[in-house]
């Protein structure tokens, strides 16, 4: 039976560069899957052109309303679904954000299928797809970046004019930093990504304890998990799945290091039912020594409680002045400043299209081809103009 899919122009502005699927992906897709036809909508924005998937024998085709699946990445506007069609992308509905409840109501009344990549996990739980290496590979540049400009030490070429990730890394080489203290918070995909650029720029990684005890003649940084972070209220001692079934217990202890952080590179996950690193009120002190922070989580007022805004990659850092408690320009003697981009992977579009891909291809196209999937029942948001039973708590926003 022929199996058709189609991989969608992104439409939401700016325009994202990435694709679910790169040119090469597309041959090994026709090659595990002889009865799969691939269609692509033209696109002048996309960091493959048109002419590389024409040259392996994918066809342009403007209308996929044909298609069994459409593939895309960031959210498509809500006059351009196609009703009653299958598609795969980043929603950001399933925390009932303001700003996408149109598309939820398009996505019910056009009868779509919606499969959420954010919603695709395995039986544990974890998430299956994601672009988290990239957001903390771009967002740890970027921090460093930012550190350069704010004490007038080195510039490196943002990371959305490198060709690809190579070129980023012989950047880095121009990053010459003096004997400052970071810390990186967070194991996730985000944190490890950051944790790889670092190691890149040949930074020394030191524990926590030895980043509040010691002095250190070169950069060094050390990477805080919860456990680090947070602490039981009532004297208990910390308990990882205690924490996350109900963090309210706990309180965070970032203010220890607060006197021994230069730079901060947030990649932990949060949610409002969580302490904060730090309080506004806590900026004003003379041990908060931190001036630039690289926020990839970018939970804006969350567990940065100044990150008050997500930035864009063309504008990436905003000021914080503590005295007045508000935005200013960056780079001041006197500003803290925050690097908040919400869309980092979007920088290096080919690896990180690159990357998805293959995780798309390996784990969830046998999934999808199967007549029947637990993984895409459960990541299935909405279809025939109804929420899933597991998403049945989005009805209030949905509708």
């Amino acid at each position: 039976m022929s199996i058709s899919i189609g991989i969608i122009r992104e439409e939401k502005q700016p325009a994202d560069k990435r694709a679910a699927f790169t040119p090469a992906q597309c041959v090994d897709l026709k090659a595990r899957y002889p009865q799969l036809q691939i269609f692509i909508q033209s696109s002048s924005d996309r960091c493959f052109s048109d002419e590389l998937y024409t040259k392996v024998g994918v066809e342009i085709k403007e209308d996929l309303s044909n298609c069994d699946f459409l593939f895309g990445i960031k959210e498509v506007p809500a006059d351009k679904l196609i009703a009653n069609k299958t598609y795969l992308f980043f929603s950001h509905t399933i925390k009932k954000q303001a700003h996408n409840k149109d598309l939820m109501h398009a996505l019910i009344e056009k009868k779509i299928k919606l499969i959420d990549y954010e919603t695709l996990r395995w039986k544990n739980g974890d998430r299956i797809l994601g672009f988290g290496r990239f957001a903390g590979v771009v967002g740890a540049y970027n921090g460093l970046i930012t550190w350069g400009k704010k004490h007038k030490t080195f510039d490196l070429k943002p990371a959305y004019q490198c060709s690809d990730y190579a070129e980023l890394k012989r950047e880095l080489k121009k990053a010459v930093l003096p004997n400052i203290k970071i810390i990186l918070t967070g194991n996730g995909r985000v944190s490890l990504g950051a944790l790889e650029l670092l190691n890149e720029a040949g930074i020394k990684q030191v524990t926590p304890a030895d980043i509040l005890t010691k002095i250190f003649a070169e950069p060094v940084f050390a990477v805080l998990l919860s456990e680090n972070l947070y602490e039981r209220i009532d004297g208990k001692a910390y308990d990882r799945s205690d924490f996350h079934h109900d963090p309210t217990r706990y309180r965070c202890v970032f203010r220890y290091y607060l006197p021994q952080c230069d730079l901060l590179i947030n990649g932990i996950y949060w949610d409002e039912h969580m302490d904060r690193l730090f309080s506004e009120n806590d900026t004003r002190l003379s041990t908060f020594k931190t001036k630039v922070i690289a926020d990839i989580s970018c939970d804006v007022n969350g567990g940065v409680p100044i990150t008050l805004k997500d930035t864009k990659i063309f504008d990436p850092v905003f000021g914080y002045d503590p005295m007045s408690m508000s935005m200013c320009e960056p780079y001041l003697d006197h500003t803290i400043d925050i690097m908040a981009v919400g869309n980092l992977p979007t920088e290096l579009p080919r690896d990180a299209s690159e990357g998805f891909g293959a995780m798309l291809i390996e784990y969830v196209l046998p999934e999808l081809l199967k007549i029947e999937s637990t993984v895409i029942e459960n990541a299935c948001i909405c279809k025939d103009g109804k929420l899933t039973h597991e998403y049945a708590y989005l009805t209030d926003y949905a509708y």
